[in-house]
């Protein structure tokens, strides 16, 4: 594929710096360095403290950087073998390096012609392989499990912040090497903040109580969003969750290959909107996932690109009302030719946690 890639462009080489691209084509995990490919050279650059790591995790050449032979000049010697008498054509990541490391580079090697690259090495990482469906699907496992035990212990008088850090223990405790993002816990009126930070505000009988959290196995994330009520739940509850569940289901009935994301996400928030709640449901349905939490195809009203079997999309519609509280429900799935595979299994009935009097 990225020989398609240097076909295309008519590109002598690339260099490849996102951290998650690097991994995903070099095998590499340190994620500190670049990669220099062209037709004949595999290159991985990188310093001392991950020298040793590259040359047991990738098949590519191994050369240590450092004060002496930085990598501007590395990537010098390495175009200096490629013999070409006319002008150099180099592709990089416009969309993720940053624009000082880009000067050095350009002040330094003699390119002719920079070629941006695009979303092309991302786009890579859309269709993912059986190993990686395997990861995706036991980082999801761990977020289920960990969830049950954290819906027996959760309860009143609890900080947001201590309700985090006790579900991301119990996902490290199930085998999580790492965290997918900063778990979200937003209690009350928190929770019509679909971003909120967990603070000091402390969980409260009544309370919606919305949970987004992910891990990592083998690199690979996790996400899942699950709202309980703390006690008995009211009637605006009921009917605000309710909603959610029923455009979440018809989200998930709808994803399959050869639809575009934002069809999908069409089917769930005419739902929402015919509900009265249009407003209060202002972010995509949901997005990629794989060895970064969000990457694309995305299911969103500006995504036309279209499904193929194998991507991983995540379906999270929500309602958000401010000054009441909001509802969040988040599976990830595998597309399929016929539907999609849903890896959640966590239940998404309203579950009202019992609290001890």
């Amino acid at each position: 594929m990225l020989n398609a890639i240097l076909d295309e462009l008519k590109l002598n080489a690339l260099v490849i710096t996102d951290p998650y691209n690097m991994r995903h084509v070099s095998g590499f995990r340190g994620g500190e360095g670049a990669l220099y490919i062209s037709a004949a050279q595999k290159v991985l650059i990188t310093d001392s403290r991950y020298t040793e790591q590259a040359g047991k995790e990738s098949d590519f050449t191994v050369i240590e950087e450092c004060r002496g032979h930085n990598r501007q000049t590395i990537l010098k010697e390495c175009m200096e073998k490629e013999n070409v008498s006319s002008d150099f054509h180099m592709g990089y990541e416009d969309q993720s390096m940053l624009c000082c490391d880009f000067d050095k580079l350009r002040k330094e090697l003699p390119v002719q012609t920079w070629i941006p690259l695009g979303s092309r090495i991302d786009d890579l990482r859309q269709v993912k392989t059986e190993e990686e469906l395997e990861y995706l699907a036991r980082a999801e496992e761990i977020g289920d499990k960990a969830f049950a035990e954290f819906l027996k212990i959760v309860k009143p008088g609890m900080t947001e912040l201590e309700a985090a850090a006790e579900l991301e223990y119990l996902m490290k405790k199930e085998g999580a090497e790492d965290l997918s993002f900063n778990t979200i816990i937003a209690s009350g009126l928190n929770s019509s903040m679909p971003h909120a930070i967990p603070g000091y505000k402390k969980l409260e009988e009544g309370d919606f109580v919305t949970c987004d959290f992910g891990c990592k196995y083998k690199g690979y994330c996790s996400d899942m969003t699950r709202t309980f009520v703390l006690g008995k739940a009211s009637d605006k509850q009921k009917e605000i969750y309710n909603v959610v569940l029923k455009a979440q289901l018809a989200g998930l009935a709808a994803v399959k290959a050869g639809v575009s994301g934002a069809s999908v996400d069409k089917v769930a928030r005419d739902i929402i909107t015919e509900a009265g709640y249009g407003d209060c449901f202002g972010h995509g349905l949901g997005h990629s996932v794989g060895l970064f939490i969000h990457e694309s195809p995305r299911l969103s009203p500006s995504d036309d690109t279209i499904l193929k079997a194998n991507m991983i999309e995540t379906v999270e519609p929500g309602i958000y009302v401010p000054g009441f509280g909001g509802v969040r429900i988040e599976d990830m799935v595998v597309v399929t030719e016929d539907g999609c595979r849903n890896l959640a299994h966590s239940p998404k009935e309203l579950i009202e946690v019992p609290v001890e009097k």
